[in-house]
C-alpha cells in the first residue's frame, strides 16, 4: 500500500503532514511512503530529507495521487477551496486522512462525498486514552498557546518579568487567559517562564487545579458554572443570559491586566464573545489582546481575523494559523499524529478499516459517495 504526502496549497499554511523522522515507522509497516517535491521545504524539511528515511521524492502532485492513502494537514472545509487542489484526482479506492472542520464547514463535506473516496477528519478523534497520541486538535493547540505568548510579549511595550536594576525597578507584566484548554494552559506556562504574573478564568470549574499547577492564579466568577463541560471534556455553549454576566464580571479583571489571551472556542460553533469593547476601553494603553477563537469569530468583540488592529491604545491580533509560526516542529506533532491513526488501520501492510473501533468509526465522515457521520447529517438537515 502506497501513502503519500502533498505540498500544501492553502495561503499561509506552512506545515506538511508527515515529517521525515515519521517516514521509518511506516516502512517498518511495510508502507510505500511517496512525498511531492517540496512538500516540507516550508517546514525546513527537504527532499533529501525524506529520501534519507525511505520516502520517495514524486514530482508533482498528479504523481503522488497514485497512492492509495493521501495524508493533509487540510482537506475539505480546512483548505480555502475546500480541497480543490486534489479534487480533481480523487478516486473511490483513495482514503484521505487530515483536519476537514467537518462540524464547520458540512457542506464542504457533502461536496468531497461526490468524489466517492473515504475521508477521515482528524478532529473527531474521541477523547479516550487509547487515542491521545492520534488527538490533533491537542497538539496543534500547544504551539497555539506557546505562540500566543511569543506574539504578545513582542507587541507590549513592556517586559514580562520585575526587574530590580540600578535605573529603577520594572513591575512585572499582568497576563490574563481565557480559556485552560490545552492552549490555555501552555499559554499559562510559557507567560510564567517568561516572568509574568499570570491569571486565567475557564467556565469549567475543574480546570482550578491544572490553572495553580502551573503556578497561575484561577480567576472566580460569581456566576453558576456546573453544567459548562460536555462529556468530551470541552467547554459547552451556554445560553446568552449566562455569557452576559460572564462578560460584565470579566470586564473588571480584564481592565487589570496588561495581556489577554483568549482560547475559548466550541467546535463548529461561534467562538463566545468574552471581552467586549467596553472592556478592551478600560485597559491601560499599550495592553495586548491575542486572540485564538478569530477562525470562528473571536472572543473579543474589536477582533478582525488575521489582522492586526489598535483600538483604545490597545493592540488585538487575530491569528487564524498561528501554529503555521513554527512549523517544524508542529509538523511534527501532526505527523506523529497522523502515523498512530493511520497504523491503527493497517494490518499486515494494508488498511482495514473495522468500524468496531470507535476511533475509525468516529472519524470516517464520508466513503461510498455518502455521509457517514450522523452528526455532519444532521447539521445539513438544519
Amino acid at each position: 500500500m502506497k501513502v503519500a504526502v502533498v505540498k500544501e496549497l492553502y495561503p499561509g499554511e506552512t506545515r506538511v503532514a508527515l515529517a521525515p523522522a515519521n517516514i521509518p515507522q511506516l516502512c517498518k509497516a511495510k508502507l510505500e511512503v511517496v512525498v511531492q517535491a517540496g512538500a516540507g521545504e516550508r517546514a525546513g524539511f527537504l527532499d533529501a530529507h525524506y529520501l534519507e528515511k525511505g520516502a520517495q521524492i514524486v514530482p508533482d502532485l498528479e504523481s503522488a495521487m497514485s497512492a492509495d492513502v493521501l495524508l493533509k494537514v487540510r482537506a475539505a472545509g480546512t483548505d480555502a477551496d475546500d480541497g480543490a487542489d486534489v479534487f480533481g484526482y480523487l478516486r473511490t479506492e483513495h482514503t484521505v486522512i487530515g483536519a476537514c472542520d467537518p462540524l464547520g464547514k458540512p457542506q464542504a463535506i457533502r461536496e468531497w462525498a461526490t468524489s466517492g473516496s473515504t475521508l477521515f477528519s482528524l478532529e473527531l478523534i474521541p477523547r479516550i486514552t487509547r487515542a491521545q497520541s492520534m488527538d490533533i486538535l491537542s497538539s496543534q493547540a500547544t504551539i497555539a498557546g506557546y505562540r500566543a505568548v511569543l506574539l504578545a510579549a513582542s507587541e507590549l511595550p513592556k517586559m514580562f518579568p520585575m526587574m530590580m536594576t540600578a535605573a529603577g525597578t520594572l513591575t512585572a507584566a499582568k497576563v490574563l487567559v481565557l480559556g485552560a484548554g490545552v492552549a490555555g494552559l501552555q499559554a499559562i506556562a510559557t507567560a510564567r517562564k517568561l516572568g509574568a504574573i499570570v491569571s486565567a478564568y475557564d467556565v469549567r470549574p475543574a480546570c482550578r487545579e491544572q490553572v495553580e499547577s502551573l503556578g497561575g492564579k484561577f480567576v472566580e466568577l460569581d456566576i453558576d458554572a456546573a453544567s459548562s463541560e460536555d462529556k468530551g471534556g470541552y467547554a459547552k455553549a451556554m445560553d446568552e443570559d449566562f455569557y452576559r454576566r460572564q462578560r460584565a464580571l470579566l470586564a473588571d479583571v480584564v481592565a487589570q491586566c496588561d495581556v489577554v489571551i483568549t482560547t475559548a472556542a466550541i467546535p463548529g460553533r461561534q467562538s463566545p464573545l468574552l471581552v467586549t469593547a467596553e472592556a478592551v476601553q478600560r485597559m491601560s494603553a499599550g495592553g495586548v489582546i491575542v486572540d485564538l477563537a478569530a477562525e470562528r469569530g473571536g472572543n473579543c468583540e474589536l477582533t478582525k481575523a488575521d489582522q492586526r488592529t489598535l483600538e483604545h491604545g490597545i493592540t488585538i491580533l487575530g491569528p487564524t494559523n498561528i501554529v503555521a509560526g513554527a512549523a517544524n516542529h508542529a509538523s511534527q506533532m501532526l505527523g506523529n499524529n497522523a502515523v498512530k491513526f493511520l497504523l491503527n488501520m493497517v494490518v499486515d501492510g494494508d488498511l482495514k478499516i473495522d468500524l468496531d473501533d470507535e476511533i475509525i468509526r468516529e472519524t470516517r465522515v464520508v466513503a461510498g459517495g455518502e455521509i457517514t457521520c450522523q452528526r455532519i447529517s444532521d447539521l445539513l438537515k438544519n
